[in-house]
């Protein structure tokens, strides 16, 4: 092949990956905005309705690490292809789901079927391309990355609004068709059958682990937590699979991960401080849609258009974030990204109900610059002092880990949302008597035996102690990302990375 047909191989094969990694991080936020539309269609309750979410945010985080290990055994362009074709089958069938069951049945195959893309293109570019193209190559890559989760409610909102949830999945199939086509013709074939010792029980205990503890989360808050048989047995399966994964890590002569991410301190801390920040910011991307819609009056369109300020943040932090860490230390920039993350939440906690979106963006705008400027540092000093030999295996760690802290993070804050909504319900419900002259009032057709008066006072009453949960909890969550700040001093700068690994960020 000449230079100039390597050359449009190699284009036609970047934007073709750009293309359907584009498609699959849209999906990890597209949907926020069609929660309320979806829960009608598919007959289930507010906290149900995460489970849309948190299923496809686990089946990315298990499925993950498999894929390096599958690429080397099929060859990388195989399974990039049957990754696309498996993304988009499911969508169209996420798209025509009947019910929940159905949906978050589909919604973790989609998760399995895309969890490929992202790992697979990161590596394929930085292979693809001479050192001297990489930088601007990766520039693009990482933006389409960042602005990925940010367009993703407002195209979820055009399509909701215009017309119907299902269509933010349908859309899947245009750009997936594209992108399969663009791979085809320009990645060349690779050959596959050098697959290294996998190591199936730990990665088996993995999976009943994080899907253990996800379902506990996911069924506590409607099930009363342990008063209930089923959520001891997901509770026990998950501490079991963590117990297995444990002692097969330690003991395997080919663990599922190596034991020296675990004895490297420096690493584990970073890791840590990545979930805890991944939790909060998957969180929050998908209680603000809802909280607009059902409780200010926003439509989807206008929810999803509130988050385009927090994109902006991000990509303002992305592109000085560089420039900030060459001279700044990265224990300083994480310290004021916790911070200026903490503020932004404690002005969460202030929302009322009669407010405008100015608020709304302007936290998103700040939480989007904090989690930029965050995130670049705490990748250096995570392999500070990690050998250079395990820094992939350390790459695939940490994206797991902190992906799965994203899904747990959306079910633990709804889970707290319920509680303290049936709390704040209860505490109003107190201060009202039919006896008070302002109620009698404000309210005189209660007196003459009308229902109809009775039911606006208790929806009233709801949407008002709604609005006092979501404050409380961003209050809780103000509190601790305050909280993360003893972990910093744990960190160690050490010395740079001669080859720092690029990760991935979609939060």
């Amino acid at each position: 092949m000449t230079s100039a047909g390597a050359l449009s191989a190699r284009v036609l094969a970047t934007a073709g990956m750009m293309l359907s990694m584009l498609m699959n991080v849209l999906d990890s936020t597209i949907a926020n905005v069609a929660l309320p539309h979806m829960q009608g269609s598919l007959s289930a309750s507010q906290d149900q309705m995460t489970w849309v979410l948190t299923s496809y945010i686990l089946g990315v985080a298990v499925m993950t690490p498999l894929s390096g290990w599958v690429s080397l055994k099929v060859g990388r362009k195989p399974l990039y292809l049957i990754s696309i074709a498996a993304f988009v089958l499911v969508s169209m069938l996420c798209g025509v789901a009947t019910n929940l069951g159905e949906m978050v049945f589909l919604r973790l195959l989609q998760g399995f079927a895309g969890a490929a893309l992202l790992p697979l293109s990161q590596a394929i570019v930085l292979d693809l391309w001479p050192q001297s193209h990489l930088p601007a190559v990766m520039a693009i890559w990482s933006a389409v990355v960042m602005v990925a989760p940010v367009i993703g409610p407002t195209v979820g909102g055009l399509l909701t609004e215009n017309y119907s949830w299902r269509w933010v999945f349908y859309i899947n199939l245009p750009i997936g068709l594209v992108a399969f086509a663009l791979v085809y013709f320009g990645l060349e074939s690779d050959v596959g059958g050098r697959q290294r010792p996998f190591d199936f029980l730990g990665f088996t205990a993995l999976v009943l682990f994080a899907g253990g503890a996800q379902l506990m989360v996911d069924r506590g808050p409607a099930l009363d937590w342990f008063s209930s048989p089923e959520i001891w047995v997901e509770a026990i399966v998950a501490l079991c699979g963590l117990y297995v994964f444990s002692v097969q890590t330690m003991t395997a002569r080919d663990p599922f991960f190596d034991t020296s991410l675990f004895r490297d301190r420096n690493f584990m801390a970073a890791v840590s401080f990545q979930m805890a920040v991944s939790g909060v910011m998957y969180s929050t991307t998908a209680l603000i849609p809802v909280m607009m819609q059902n409780l200010l009056g926003y439509s989807a369109l206008q929810s999803g258009a509130a988050s385009v300020p927090r994109g902006i943040g991000s990509l303002i932090g992305f592109v000085f974030a560089p420039w900030i860490a060459s001279r700044i230390n990265p224990r300083i920039i994480m310290f004021v990204g916790l911070v200026l993350t903490s503020a932004a939440l404690f002005s969460m906690s202030r929302f009322d109900l009669s407010m405008t979106a100015a608020p709304i963006e302007a936290t998103g705008f700040f939480l989007g610059i904090a989690q930029s400027i965050m995130f670049n540092p705490l990748t250096v000093l995570a392999y500070a002092t990690l050998d250079p030999r395990h820094r992939v295996e350390g790459a695939v760690f940490s994206n797991m880990f902190r992906t799965i802290a994203g899904s747990f993070g959306i079910a633990l804050v709804q889970a707290g949302l319920l509680r303290q909504n049936a709390v704040a319900h209860t505490a109003l419900t107190s201060h009202i008597s039919l006896a008070d002259p302002v109620t009698r009032w404000a309210m005189p057709e209660i007196f003459h035996g009308s229902s109809a008066s009775l039911v606006a006072l208790d929806a009233e009453v709801s949407r008002q102690g709604s609005m006092l949960a979501y404050t409380s909890v961003f209050a809780w969550m103000s509190l601790g990302a305050l909280a993360l700040v003893p972990l910093i001093l744990i960190l160690k700068s050490g010395a740079r990375p001669a080859a720092p690994v690029r990760e991935a960020h979609i939060d």
